[in-house]
């Protein structure tokens, strides 16, 4: 019974230090060697000053100013926010795109609060964009642009959405559209190992490029 007892003791110290302390260590040390920028939460700098990660998606939305220029509040006293149109806009997400706590709504597909959240997504969406893409349609919004991700910090969208936004960032800011297209191809991820998944549009890194546009 003693012997056994020790065995174990020393069984789960062994383990421990092994699969608890020298493993993590080693991964941790050759990441931070071979994949230095990942490996630290892939965090993006703007003069030197922290600004986010490329892998979590921000909140380019400003708040609604009342008549006594204080932000306007709804019901549970959060404040009401509408879409900075100066900046691409990430996808919808259920924690106001906190990195904290990622999930979605968990609505199924035949649930009405989905259909009727949807609804509601696209009638924003249209009129943010329809103003400056006339030819914009219900049927021609992309899924990405009015449903959650699941984690709902998905950092990317289409590169359909973001042609159109494009339309608006170019009115706005002034921009030869050409020039915010070629902006869209730049910050564009292609497929994992060019086979799997979509090319998606990074926006934090999107919309820093444009800030450092001339406007």
């Amino acid at each position: 019974m003693k012997r056994t007892l020790i065995s174990s003791v020393i069984a789960v110290l062994l383990f421990t230090a092994v699969f608890g302390l020298a493993y993590p260590l080693l991964f941790t040390g050759v990441s931070q060697v071979v994949f230095p920028g990942a490996s630290n939460g892939s965090k993006l700098e703007r003069d030197g000053k922290l600004v986010g990660s490329k892998l979590i998606a921000q909140d380019f939305r400003k708040p609604v100013l009342g008549p006594n220029g204080k932000p306007k509040t709804d019901k549970d006293g959060n404040p009401v926010m509408v879409a900075d149109p100066r900046y691409f806009q990430s996808r919808p997400s259920q924690t106001s795109y906190s990195p904290s706590a990622t999930f979605f709504s968990n609505l199924g597909p035949n649930s009405t609060d989905a259909r009727d959240e949807v609804k509601a997504n696209i009638a924003s969406y249209l009129a943010l964009e329809r103003r400056y893409d006339r030819g914009l349609t219900a049927g021609a919004v992309p899924a990405d642009a009015v449903t959650q991700s699941a984690s709902g910090v998905d950092p990317d969208i289409s590169q359909t959405n973001a042609r159109i936004q494009a339309h608006r960032i170019a009115a706005v800011r002034r921009l030869p559209m050409a020039t915010v297209n070629k902006l869209i191809a730049d910050h564009t991820d292609g497929r994992f190992l060019g086979l799997f998944g979509e090319p998606g549009v990074n926006v934090l890194e999107l919309n820093l490029a444009l800030d450092g546009q001339a406007t």
